[in-house]
């Protein structure tokens, strides 16, 4: 089968197809014939050799954790589930190799009827994560939540969960993107300097979380939380130096979890939250751009670029 990776550090042209042998569905897995899996800004990060000191990697270097398709195997243990079924899920953080023409499901739920497969397969991660981050912040009704990064893959998840929470959002982004996060149901403002006066006049009675897609204001947002405590991101391996707790999924014995950072439970129970969302209307998975596999480089490039509004996608 087809499955992306690359063999060495450097920039996006080192992705590229491989020939492989298709994985096989375990004990409490399945195997899908996927449609289509997400882009991962971290894998981004790891490629590009930003954090070989902090994430250890293994070549080849197998990419993607998330990934929709049709169920085509069904591991011992498994129930609920049947050949056949169209599914959206993530793999383990260990094994990857979502991106790719089989994957096997670690976790998973049901495709939403109004997803269309892009939306799908792009899906899984930025929910887990989104979930995992809001549930360790306690979000809930009557919370003021600052996302910064708003716009990007986990963002624009993390805005809509947080709003049908209950939560009061307010979302940063590029000016051009304002409107999109309202439609999304945020409150925007801009990046950058001047971060916590315009957030004060925003949310006068303060913010009472913030989570951090983009990284590297991490004292900017320490001073609109209140406390390093209230502040969780995704983003920034300089967390830890600012006392702030930087979120991760993996287990904690995997060799690829980033050094450094605590691993948190994995929120998988977010799927099923997000199947009801989406069937009420209510989350939609924005998808900045679909690539074929072919063209992974492309989807790296603009991955890189850190312009793409939503969630980028490799299609079969």
């Amino acid at each position: 089968m087809r499955a992306i990776q690359f063999v060495r550090y450097g920039p996006p042209d080192v992705m590229h197809v491989a020939d492989v042998q298709a994985p096989h569905a375990g004990r409490g897995e399945i195997r899908i014939a996927g449609r289509a899996s997400g882009v991962s800004p971290g894998e981004i990060r790891v490629r590009s050799g930003e954090m070989r000191d902090v994430v250890p990697v293994t070549f080849p270097f197998r990419t993607g954790f998330d990934a929709a398709g049709v169920v085509d195997e069904v591991g011992d243990g498994v129930t609920g589930v049947d050949i056949g079924d169209e599914v959206f899920g993530m793999t383990t953080s260990a094994a990857r190799g979502a991106n790719a023409d089989f994957a096997v499901l670690a976790a998973w739920a049901p495709k939403p009827a109004s997803w269309s497969w892009e939306e799908a397969g792009g899906a899984a991660g930025a929910v887990e994560t989104a979930t995992r981050v809001l549930d360790r912040l306690a979000v809930g009704a009557g919370y003021t939540v600052l996302v910064q990064g708003a716009a990007g893959g986990v963002g624009t998840v993390a805005v809509q969960l947080a709003v049908a929470r209950g939560a009061t959002v307010i979302g940063t982004a590029s000016e051009h993107n304002h409107d999109f996060l309202r439609s999304l149901g945020a409150e925007p403002t801009t990046y950058g300097a001047g971060l916590p006066e315009r957030v004060r006049a925003l949310a006068p009675s303060g913010v009472d979380a913030v989570f951090d897609c983009a990284g590297g204001a991490l004292p900017d947002l320490i001073a609109i939380a209140g406390d390093p405590a209230r502040v969780v991101t995704i983003a920034d391996v300089t967390a830890a130096a600012h006392g702030v707790h930087m979120s991760h999924g993996a287990p904690a014995d995997d060799t690829a979890a980033v050094v450094g950072a605590a691993a948190d439970p994995l929120a998988v129970h977010g799927l099923a939250i997000a199947v009801t969302l989406a069937g009420e209307g209510r989350l939609r998975v924005p998808v900045a751009a679909a690539f074929p596999l072919s063209d992974v480089v492309a989807a790296h490039e603009l991955g890189e670029s850190r312009h793409a509004r939503g969630k980028i996608v490799l299609v079969n």
